[in-house]
């Protein structure tokens, strides 16, 4: 299918790359398409960035039937773009997809719209070290009508967001809460597809660590309470003595890209990377027998964060003395620097772009 290009005639001023922080500022374009079920997904189309005009019954407004991804591009030091690993996002959006009843897309032709989105709105693309632009894929069920069923049209969109740091303090240990009375999902729900309602049901949560002065929320097993699945905004891993845990994929965690990124790299290394249950009393005990080295979560937004405190029982695990780890600083350099395309990256992990 031919994408249909609109360029604006009205651009925006640019925000101040110094001060960008995480999804306040939006280009000027974005990249829609939509299905029927007599056309399939039809009319690939690259817009100036606006509203959209819905219905107040449209399905997504009443029973959340959406999915999104958020990924990222970068500006090389001799001003080339690329991606990083763009098409793990597409094949766990359609995974997503398929677990909301959302028909599959062409991950080949979102591909093709989304270079040609982002060569119309390079300018926008920040380049100090740390930022990025983001971008957040996301489909949509639009049919007007009351009743919990699949939607019959959808609507299939990326926007693009220049962005620094997620956390506004940079790459400097964050404080998570142990949740112990709130779940955020089970094995057989929807907590490994990126889905809107994982997030909404989080926020209480969420609202309540901040209250305390923590950043996000460590997410206990839905049954047991017992086993530690996810952070809020990322996967978690645990250094213990000579073993890097992080929890296994059980159906309730998202397999997140960084995860992936971050197991291959442990493993290139030679270390001893587990994928495992892993019960918060065994975090706990190997805090106090001083086995605990290091913590760090993994995501697309913050890349990885480091973690510095565990509130659990009403008592805080101080990690590393509140400091950046040596794996953890390790972890995060080589990650920037393949994405910044400092250093060679593993076949397959980047996507030029233009």
């Amino acid at each position: 299918m031919e994408i249909k290009i609109t360029k604006t005639k009205q651009p925006k001023v640019k925000p101040d790359k110094s001060n960008l922080g995480f999804g306040r500022f939006f280009t000027d374009h974005m990249f829609i398409m939509d299905y029927s079920p007599d056309k399939g997904w039809f009319n690939p189309r690259i817009e100036p960035y606006q509203p959209f005009q819905m219905d107040p019954a449209t399905i997504v407004l009443h029973y959340g039937q959406a999915v999104f991804e958020g990924l990222k591009a970068f500006k090389t030091s001799d001003s080339k773009i690329q991606l990083f690993r763009p098409f793990e996002n597409f094949k766990r959006m359609n995974n997503s997809s398929a677990r909301l009843c959302i028909p599959q897309f062409d991950e080949k032709l979102v591909m093709e719209g989304l270079k040609k989105l982002i060569e119309i709105d390079e300018q926008w693309i920040p380049e100090d070290d740390g930022t990025a632009l983001y971008i957040r894929p996301t489909v949509i069920g639009t049919d007007p009508f009351l009743g919990v069923r699949a939607s019959d049209t959808y609507r299939f969109y990326i926007i693009l967001s220049p962005v620094g740091a997620y956390y506004s303090a940079g790459f400097n240990p964050i404080k998570i809460a142990v949740e112990a009375e709130y779940v955020r999902a089970v094995k057989g729900g929807v907590g490994d597809a990126k889905t809107i309602g994982n997030y909404a049901a989080s926020l209480l949560a969420g609202s309540n660590a901040a209250k305390d002065g923590y950043n996000q929320v460590l997410w206990l097993d839905g049954i047991e309470k017992k086993y530690i699945e996810e952070v809020g905004a990322m996967n978690i891993f645990f250094k213990i003595k000579n073993e890097i845990v992080t929890p296994e994929l059980s159906g309730s965690i998202l397999p997140g890209v960084t995860r992936n990124s971050v197991i291959y790299l442990l493993k290139q290394w030679g270390l001893d990377i587990s994928e495992r249950k892993i019960s918060i009393d065994e975090i706990k005990a190997a805090y106090q027998a001083g086995e605990l080295e290091e913590v760090f979560g993994t995501g697309t937004a913050a890349v990885i964060s480091p973690v510095g405190v565990i509130k659990y029982e009403n008592q805080d695990m101080i990690i590393n003395n509140e400091k950046v780890g040596p794996l953890t600083d390790k972890l995060y350099q080589a990650i920037m620097d393949i994405q910044y395309g400092r250093t060679q990256a593993p076949s397959q992990w980047i996507e030029p772009v233009g």
